[in-house]
């Protein structure tokens, strides 16, 4: 048990056999001596207000008298709803029409501030700090808390139908030898002397100085880190462009992959297995995307099935929590100000768990806009699978697709 564990304990025991004086002054101890918080953890474990509290520990320091001030029982100011028999209720209709979640749900949280709530109390004729009406939240099982990203939106009905047959496929590739992909576009960057978010260890009075304001600065412009995250080795791959997020860089991504490490590390690899997202570069819609599929099929001669991931679950791809969330915390609280400066922090990225990354700076130039013709869309070597082949497809080499 640790040490805050033991005062609750203790505070739970003793309590019911002290007098009033007794009460105020062991729990006045026993906040002094936990320091830095003691008394909001000892007024939470034990009830009574940090007020009290606080003037118990200057009693503590006063010498003593001798005289027992404890109070009978029931002495002292009576509770504030028990004078003020409407304030519980009427500080829960204000709350009411502001509350999130489930109405069922034992705790309940409150987007107003205790001050905006006390002063409409107030204006309503009670006379209440905004200090009591958090105690009384707290009683009435109210907290503040942070919006949590769990709506995903509409959910396809075969989408857990579509993970699973995303695993199967995945797992085949892997006990065959075969690579197995994770590929994705990481959240572009500004580069510059922007803030970026998260904290470092710096020395006191000394943060990193940055722009006040996050104007793209047009000389330098942005870093687009386009990943390729290798299932069964737990190594990422990350290309950072500079130009444009096109299917075209996404599909010379993997390429530049496989040429430096794939190739390398699959010496007797045929086919190759990429799990996406089904929006952005590499949509499954896109047909700049599939043609580049067969561009890579032909330079390679690999068979390339691609597997995309349902509607709406784009943060389930392995890439976003397996390398792209590493990422991020290794450079918080640092500003990317240079492309070399991001292509080095990428690299120094490790976890415990063994995850190598590696990168590169791409200064190609990738132009938007670019029409497919339908000749080019009839040239892609493309046989969808019976199950959604709009989401589960294989390209094939066209020197194997004639042959068939």
């Amino acid at each position: 048990m640790d040490e805050n564990g033991i005062v609750k304990a203790k505070i739970i025991s003793l309590l019911p056999h002290l007098n009033e004086r007794q009460r105020r002054l062991f729990l006045a101890a026993e906040a002094r001596a936990l320091g830095h918080g003691g008394i909001t953890y000892i007024s939470n474990v034990s009830g009574v207000s940090r007020v009290t509290i606080t003037r118990a520990m200057a009693e503590l320091e006063e010498a003593p008298t001798g005289a027992d001030y404890a109070r009978c029982v029931g002495g002292g100011r009576k509770k504030i709803t028990q004078t003020d028999q409407t304030l519980r209720a009427d500080l829960d209709a204000l709350v009411e029409p502001e509350t999130r979640g489930d109405p069922e749900c034992a705790l309940r949280w409150t987007t107003k501030s205790t001050r905006q709530l006390a002063a409409a109390l107030n204006q309503q004729g009670h006379r209440v700090s905004h200090n009591t009406v958090a105690d009384l939240l707290h009683d009435m099982h109210y907290s503040l808390q942070a919006n949590k990203k769990t709506e995903e939106g509409h959910q396809h009905q075969d989408r857990d139908d579509q993970f699973c047959y995303i695993n199967d496929a995945v797992q085949e590739a892997i006990s065959s030898e075969q690579p197995a992909i994770s590929v994705d576009t990481k959240k572009k960057e500004l580069v510059g002397s922007f803030a970026n978010g998260g904290r470092e260890w710096q020395p006191v009075g000394e943060p990193v100085r940055v722009s006040v304001h996050d104007f793209p600065d047009p000389a330098l412009g942005k870093a687009i880190p386009y990943g390729v995250y290798e299932i069964a080795r737990n190594v990422g791959w990350v290309n950072v462009g500079c130009d444009h997020d096109t299917s075209v860089f996404a599909i010379e991504s993997v390429l530049s992959w496989w040429t430096h490490m794939g190739k390398a590390a699959y010496p007797n690899a045929n086919r190759i297995v990429i799990t996406a997202d089904g929006g952005g570069s590499n949509g499954s819609r896109v047909h700049l995307f599939k043609r580049e599929l067969q561009r890579f099929a032909d330079i390679t001669g690999l068979e390339v099935t691609v597997l995309h991931l349902p509607p709406g679950t784009s943060k389930w791809n392995k890439i976003e929590h397996r390398l792209f969330s590493h990422i991020s915390m290794n450079w918080r609280g640092r500003p990317l100000i240079s492309h070399e400066v991001v292509v080095e922090l990428i690299c120094t990225t490790k976890t415990e768990t063994g995850l190598k990354v590696y990168a590169q700076l791409d200064t190609g130039k990738y132009p938007t806009k670019i029409q497919v013709s339908e000749a080019e869309k009839a040239s892609v070597n493309l046989r969808r699978h019976d199950f959604h082949g709009e989401w589960n497809y294989t390209i094939l080499p066209n020197k194997i697709a004639m042959q068939m």
